[in-house]
């Protein structure tokens, strides 16, 4: 009964025949001499056959064993569950994206000597689960028969550090996560230890956010504030984005618009495009991880794991690219990523809070001061966890140290669906400072809500400035897929920073690791003929 309720659950059809025969512990040798557990899930009868592989940190059994070992095996698919090192019982220290390769690779050639893997392997699953695939799939010869790529991206120094800023919301997030996810009762709902957390991200210097959200410090909080500064080598093993165009390895992705990852996994999927790897993506109205999201996620990898390792090739016959536009309330099916028939069209910043599609008059810069004491706020966004996604603008608005530009109500609905990207004309008093710019759509009720956004920090020498020490600020927001209604209007954010969504700038030049100390910044943000700040917006026509 229980495993009918999570099939229905997960929107898979009912299975039938016994239940999955599961051997439990496992003990895989690494070449230093450490063990890693896993769990294996067969479907009863099997004597030789391809092995599905998850590599986890969050351990084997929960939730984790129902979906992506019991409920894969009860619908054909030989499952090995792996704890990675340190974590779950698994031998070593666990020290993020650190030795993922090469214990990917050492448990690769074990299981393929198992007399109940027939030599093939694929690999499956989410988050840091997809970028053990990554870590591992372009390196594995022979190579794997497929990948199942959720919620993820071949590097993620970029989710690290978007724009060169700290993902802090996300960085402490998951830092408290990891370091208190092996204690009694931690999978539970803790709302004191979320308000903890939370409370956390405020802590000054941010590298002591996890002593303060689960009193004892986190590797890889540790790792992530002490290598902050662009170029560091020390992320280097995290990025195979050289060995995407290479790899051999059929490819299924499921992404949202709301994931910490979108744009990354979207980049993934352009240069495996490119190189007539014919991957497919789906991308939902999802934050990471949410539900939704994973009842679309598991049926996605379970048919493409079926369709390349038993010839199920029915649930292949789609197109590559299935979007969902939000507020719309359809699914699009395009054959490439962005649509073809998107025109990349100018929004300029007006005079007096405008925005329109014509050049600006002349006029004087726009001003306000960010204040690294009361740093400006984040609300909603592509975030791990807390209040994701599409919130109320208003009250962010209303500050002073935002500037917002407004259009006229739409005369038609305006599908956006593509990238976008942004060019503010800036200036500021200190050089260290962050340009942080948001797209929002506002209702006839005055609610503005978010659609995408983008931030750069900026450092004295860049980007270049012009003799009037003007700087030219080129900001990525991200990918998005969206109508905004007949009667909306289009709206414009501009500040300093999203905090705690993103580390506060201080100013100073200190590095993040230790800063504690800040000064306010003045900012002036041209909008004038010779100074065009304007967002690209990618719209689709009809």
């Amino acid at each position: 009964m229980l495993e009918r309720v999570v099939d229905r659950l997960l929107g898979l059809p009912p299975a039938e025949g016994p239940p999955p025969v599961v051997t439990k512990e496992l003990p895989i040798p690494m070449p230093d001499g450490v063990r890693l557990l896993a769990d294996r899930y067969a479907p009863a009868g099997t004597t030789s056959a391809p092995v599905v592989l998850i590599r986890t940190p969050y351990g084997r059994g929960g939730l984790m064993g129902k979906i992506f070992g019991a409920a894969f095996a009860r619908h054909g698919l030989q499952v090995v569950v792996q704890s990675t090192r340190g974590t779950f019982g698994s031998g070593g220290e666990f020290r993020p994206f650190h030795l993922e390769k090469e214990d990917g690779l050492a448990t690769a050639a074990w299981l393929r000597e198992q007399p109940w893997c027939d030599g093939r392997l694929a690999m499956a699953g989410g988050s840091y689960l997809g970028y053990t695939q990554w870590a591992l799939g372009p390196y594995l010869d022979p190579p794997l028969e497929a990948m199942c790529l959720g919620i993820t991206a071949s590097e993620f120094i970029s989710t690290f550090y978007p724009g060169g800023t700290l993902a802090a919301d996300d960085m402490v997030s998951w830092s408290t996560l990891i370091g208190r996810q092996e204690q009694r009762f931690a999978a539970l709902p803790n709302p004191f230890q979320t308000r903890r957390t939370r409370r956390a991200m405020t802590t000054l210097p941010i590298s002591a956010a996890d002593v303060a959200a689960i009193g004892k410090p986190v590797r890889f909080l540790q790792d992530v504030t002490a290598h902050a500064e662009p170029g560091d080598p020390f992320w280097s093993m995290v990025d195979h984005r050289e060995e995407v165009a290479g790899l051999k390895t059929p490819v299924s992705m499921v992404t949202g618009w709301y994931d910490l990852f979108l744009a990354e996994q979207l980049r993934d999927f352009r240069t495996l495009a490119a190189a007539g790897r014919n991957p497919r993506i789906t991308i939902g109205p999802w934050a990471h991880g949410e539900p939704g999201m994973l009842r679309v996620l598991v049926p996605d990898q379970i048919s493409w794991l079926r369709a390349h390792l038993h010839g199920d090739s029915a649930q292949l016959r789609r197109a590559p690219v299935r979007i969902y536009l939000q507020g719309a309330g359809r699914w699009l099916d395009f054959d490439q990523w962005p649509p073809e028939e998107t025109t990349a069209k100018p929004l300029h910043l007006q005079p007096i809070g405008g925005l329109g599609e014509d050049v600006p008059r002349d006029s004087v810069p726009a001003k306000f001061t960010y204040d690294p004491a009361d740093p400006t706020p984040s609300v909603g966004g592509p975030l791990l966890t807390g209040k994701t996604k599409q919130r109320d603008n208003q009250a962010v608005e209303a500050r002073s140290d935002v500037l917002v530009f407004t259009g006229a109500p739409l005369a038609a609905d305006l599908d956006l669906i593509g990238e976008v990207s942004a060019t503010i004309h800036v200036r500021t008093d200190l050089g260290h400072a962050d340009v942080y710019v948001r797209l929002c759509d506002v209702d006839s009720r005055g609610v503005s809500l978010n659609v995408t956004e983008g931030i750069l920090r900026l450092r004295p020498g860049f980007p270049e400035s012009d003799v009037d020490g003007v700087v030219r600020a080129s900001i990525e927001l991200e990918p998005t897929a969206y109508r905004f209604r007949r009667g909306h209007r289009l709206r414009v954010q501009v500040a300093g920073g999203a905090f705690p969504r993103f580390a506060r700038n201080h100013g100073t030049g200190e590095p993040l690791v230790s800063a504690v100390a800040g000064k306010p910044c003045r900012f002036e943000i041209f909008h004038d003929p010779a100074h065009p700040s304007h967002l690209t917006l990618p719209v689709f026509p009809g």
